[in-house]
């Protein structure tokens, strides 16, 4: 699971959207192919099994947790920590990837298990909250969600986190299509600056 968030870099998360499925083709064509569905959405089990592959999100419940394995869910995200489910997504064998904002919750949720810590609300805090939680918690590979858009995404990732997740602005007009543009410019550029040569000025 880690190794696909750092290759998608995006996780689309839908919440209560009124067509899971024309979601799904929406972002997906858009180039983004890692999809949350979350427990609160109506159907979400059954979106789940209809779209192979796909995330189970708003995971709270070690109940809620076999539901959405059953169902075909490649992995278990959260709000926030629960030790239960934790114990839970291991029994099942899926990553579990919770919730947590402070370096306390970060910490607690990584000892536990989590293969990856959402950083969940990432906007409270910005790129830089994320630049000082890597400090001294850099062996955590961070999702930040939570008011995360085209407009700051490649912000998040340059901070140091190996994913982002982000909500149904994703299903505004050009949105999902202006994020993955956003991320491939942001790359080319950190490919083109880390391949420059120390004092090149370009002439």
């Amino acid at each position: 699971m880690i190794e696909r968030l750092r290759e998608e870099r995006v996780v689309a998360i839908l919440r209560r959207v009124d067509d899971v499925d024309a979601a799904v083709a929406r972002v997906r064509a858009a180039g983004i192919s890692l999809v949350e569905i979350t427990l609160d959405s109506p159907g979400a089990l059954e979106a789940i099994r209809r779209h192979p592959g796909s995330l189970a999100g708003t995971v709270r419940t070690p109940g809620e947790a076999t539901a959405a394995a059953e169902a075909g869910a490649v992995a278990l995200v959260a709000p926030s920590f629960s030790p239960e489910v934790a114990a839970r997504a291991h029994e099942l064998g899926l990553p579990y990837v919770p919730g947590a904002l402070t370096p306390t919750e970060v910490e607690a949720a990584w000892r536990a298990g989590a293969a990856a810590v959402k950083l969940f609300p990432a906007a409270l805090g910005g790129p830089e909250y994320v630049r000082h939680l890597r400090g001294p918690l850099a062996d955590v590979p961070l999702v930040a969600t939570g008011g995360v858009d085209a407009a700051n995404a490649a912000a998040f990732l340059a901070a140091g986190c190996v994913a982002v997740g982000v909500g149904t602005s994703l299903l505004r007009e050009g949105e999902a299509e202006r994020l993955v543009a956003a991320l491939a410019a942001a790359g080319a550029a950190a490919v083109a600056e880390a391949g420059a040569a120390p004092g090149d000025t370009g002439a």
